[in-house]
């Protein structure tokens, strides 16, 4: 195979011997047109960087870094550009690790820094430390990553700042249009629980993205109040309403029933019925049941989907009362989800007569 080989054919065979080295017994020819490919220059293995097979381009990026054919910043840009995230994680590595005091640490910062990429990004944050710019880390405290906040966290301890006391400054403000979000989780992230009393405010904040972290927040201080949060599932915003059920279910149970049960109305926006449904459900019992037999019409597909395995892995809660005739009804009517032994099972063990 190899005296069949030159650099031109190996780079036009490349995906497809590639792609046959998946396979059992395939790594002998990936060997081979290593070998072939080692020494290419930067201009043949180019073609290979922009394949649209992800295989390919890090098969050709480790050759590159291993033959050191790309400068720092050409690695940055790469990291920043690819979509793959084990392309990203071995450029900005291999950029970082290049990185010399005499190169141009603008053009290499700069790409990783700027990256749509939260593992590029992150990897940008840490090395300004090392560049001895941590006082750009200050803004990547409010990153939307958490990954990109905690090495930004970590950076500015390093230089003696505190990243709590920069979260809570910018959360005393609870009216400012420009708080971001990721301001208001983070400092849940790094703050204690008397750090609660900053974030309640920012429920009403006007931003959706804020009053969504700051829910998030409380339950990660675990100091989220049914009585404060009950509002926010009737929010205008999935992202709320999605955090909102989320911090309230460990206390399902504390809500009303029938109040969860009115906003599973076909009515109500998507968001809000799979809210209120995701507490019903953990809730179980009667109320469960009632509402997941009533979505079995509900318009949107995949709430519907959910609905009947809700009915499907259904079971009597000890404490409610047996024999109660509604359950039966409500079997009656999802009969169609199951076999006639499944629904006799199922009626017996809720007490009904059969």
């Amino acid at each position: 195979m190899s005296q069949a080989l030159n650099v031109k054919t190996a780079l036009d065979l490349a995906p497809l011997i590639l792609r046959v080295g998946r396979r059992d017994r395939g790594a002998f020819g990936v060997d081979v047109l290593s070998r072939i490919l080692r020494p290419a220059s930067h201009g043949q293995l180019a073609v290979l960087f922009a394949d649209p097979d992800r295989v390919v381009r890090r098969f050709a990026y480790r050759l590159a870094i291993e033959g050191r054919l790309l400068g720092p910043a050409e690695l940055a840009r790469a990291a920043a550009g690819d979509q793959d995230t084990v392309v990203q994680d071995l450029c900005a590595t291999a950029a970082l690790t290049a990185l010399g005091d005499e190169d141009d640490h603008e053009g290499v910062l700069l790409p990783l820094l700027s990256a749509r990429s939260p593992r590029v990004r992150s990897a940008g944050v840490t090395a300004l430390r090392r560049a001895g710019r941590p006082k750009q880390a200050e803004p990547f405290l409010s990153d939307r990553s958490a990954l990109v906040r905690a090495c930004a966290r970590y950076v500015v301890r390093q230089q003696g700042g505190d990243p709590a006391a920069w979260y809570r400054e910018r959360c005393a403000a609870p009216d400012d249009p420009e708080l971001p979000p990721g301001g208001v989780i983070g400092l849940a992230e790094c703050g204690n629980r008397a750090d609660a009393g900053l974030l309640r405010p920012l429920l009403t904040h006007p931003v959706a993205g804020v009053r969504a972290r700051a829910v998030a927040g409380l339950r990660a201080l675990d100091c989220a109040d049914v009585k404060q949060l009950r509002p926010l599932l009737d929010d205008p915003a999935a992202g709320v309403v999605r955090e909102t059920a989320a911090a309230l279910l460990p206390s399902a149970k504390e809500l009303p029933a029938d109040w969860l049960l009115e906003r599973t109305s076909s009515q109500l926006p998507r968001h809000v019925r799979v809210g209120a449904f995701r507490l019903l459900d953990a809730r179980g019992g009667i109320a469960a049941l009632r509402a997941a037999v009533g979505l079995l019409e509900d318009p949107d597909v995949k709430l519907r989907t959910w609905a009947a395995q809700s009915v499907q892995r259904w079971h009597p809660s000890p404490d409610e009362r047996r024999d109660n005739a509604e359950v039966g009804e409500l079997l009656d009517r999802s009969r169609h989800l199951f076999s006639d032994h499944m629904l006799r099972r199922l009626k017996w063990e809720a007490g009904l007569g059969i």
